[in-house]
C-alpha cells in the first residue's frame, strides 16, 4: 500500500501532485490556510515569539514543508511585518517537489526572497523554524489486517484493468492487539521524516510547529481515503488523479523525536484559542462589512469547532530540551496580540 501511494501522488510524471493543483475551491480540498487569512497570520507570529525564546539569533531559517499554494506563508509574512528584527533575521526555504504548486507558490510570494528545495536536506546548516501544514498525512503508509492466524500485510494487486487489495499469503510479525477484521496503519517514511526533522534541531537548534488530522496515540482503523473535487472516493477509483492520504499517528511522531522536548499534541482548536485567534476574528470584523464579517465567523467555527477542524486536527511542537514552553502551549500564549 505504501508503494501504491508513493506512486499515485509522486510518480514523476504521472503523480498527483505532478499534475495538478490540488488545494482550493476549484480543487479537491480546502486546508486551513485556505478557510481564513487568521490561521497564517498565527503561524507567522507564532514563528516570532519562538525566535524571540531562542534568544532572537542573528540568522534563522524558516522553512515551510508543503507549502501548498503558498496562502499559510503568505499571511505568516504580512503578520510579522510589525517585527523587523525578526524579518532581518531569517531566510526563507519551501520544500516542494510538485511543479504546478510550486508556481502557485511563486506567484502569491512574488517580492519575497525564497528559496526552493526538494528535499528538507538541501536547505542549508542552521538554526530553522520549521512548519508543516497536512504533510505529514500525505506520505506513504503501509496497511495490515488482523485474521484468524495473525496480521497481514495488505496488499495491492492490478488485474483485468484495475487494483484491488489483496492480504499477503502469510502473517507477518507485528505485535499489537487487535480484533479479526482491524486494520492498523504504520508510516515508516513519517518518522523517518520526523527523525531527520529532530537531527536538524539537535544539531543546529529551533523548532518545529506540526499541524495535521490525526489522532494522539497509536490506534487501529482503517483511515486511508482518497478525495477528488471535494467528495470521497475509492483509493482505486482514479490512481493519480486523487488525493491520498491517511490520519497522522502523533504518538509514533514524538517518538521518533528523541532528545527534543515534544509538546502536545494538541487540538487545533484549542491551540489557535491560546494564541488568541478570537481576538483577532473580532479585530477583522470591527472594519469589515456585515457579509465580511459572516464570512469571519464561519471560517472561524470551522477553524475551532470540534465538529469540523477543532478537534480532527492536532498540532505537535519540538524543540530543543532546555528552551521555553513554545506558544499555544501555555494557557496565557496569546501571540495575536502583535497584531
Amino acid at each position: 500500500m505504501a508503494r501504491y501511494m508513493e506512486v499515485c501522488l509522486s510518480d514523476p510524471k504521472y503523480g498527483y501532485y505532478r499534475r495538478r493543483e490540488p488545494i482550493g475551491a476549484a480543487g479537491d480540498f480546502i486546508t486551513a490556510p485556505e478557510v481564513s487569512q487568521m490561521f497564517g497570520e498565527l503561524i507567522g507570529l507564532w514563528c516570532a515569539v519562538t525566535w524571540y525564546q531562542m534568544g532572537a539569533p542573528e540568522r534563522i531559517h524558516l522553512v515551510e514543508l508543503g507549502p501548498g499554494r503558498g496562502t499559510l506563508m503568505q499571511d505568516a509574512l504580512r503578520a510579522v511585518r510589525g517585527e523587523p528584527e525578526f524579518c532581518s533575521a531569517f531566510s526563507l526555504h519551501l520544500v516542494e517537489t510538485g511543479d504546478r504548486l510550486r508556481d502557485a507558490q511563486c506567484q502569491r510570494l512574488a517580492g519575497a526572497e525564497a528559496v526552493w528545495h526538494l528535499s528538507l536536506e538541501s536547505v542549508p546548516p542552521g538554526p530553522l523554524l520549521l512548519i508543516a501544514n497536512e504533510f505529514f498525512d500525505a506520505l506513504p503508509v503501509h496497511q495490515y489486517e488482523m485474521t484468524a492466524d495473525g496480521w497481514r500485510e495488505r496488499l495491492v494487486t492490478f488485474h483485468d484493468g484495475a487494483c484491488r487489495l489483496q492480504l499477503a499469503p502469510l502473517p507477518c510479525a507485528l505485535n499489537r492487539p487487535g480484533q479479526p477484521g482491524d486494520v492498523f496503519e504504520h508510516a515508516p517514511a513519517r518518522n523517518t521524516y520526523m527523525a531527520d526533522i529532530a537531527a536538524r534541531l539537535q544539531r543546529h537548534g529551533g523548532a518545529a510547529l506540526i499541524i495535521d488530522y490525526g489522532h494522539s496515540e497509536g490506534v487501529n482503523g482503517d483511515t486511508l481515503q482518497a478525495v477528488r473535487t471535494h467528495r470521497a472516493q475509492s483509493i482505486f477509483a482514479e490512481p493519480g488523479l486523487a488525493d491520498l492520504t491517511s490520519h497522522v499517528d502523533f504518538e509514533a511522531l514524538g517518538r521518533a523525536a528523541p532528545g527534543l522536548s515534544r509538546h502536545g499534541p494538541r487540538r487545533q482548536g484549542e491551540f489557535l484559542r491560546a494564541l488568541g485567534i478570537e481576538a483577532r476574528a473580532a479585530m477583522l470584523q470591527r472594519s469589515a462589512s456585515p457579509d465580511q464579517a459572516k464570512e469571519i465567523d464561519t471560517a472561524l467555527h470551522r477553524l475551532l469547532d470540534s465538529r469540523q477542524m477543532g478537534d480532527l486536527f492536532k498540532v505537535l511542537a519540538v524543540t530543543q530540551q532546555d528552551a521555553p514552553v513554545p506558544a499555544g502551549f501555555e494557557r496565557y500564549a496569546a501571540v495575536a496580540k502583535a497584531l
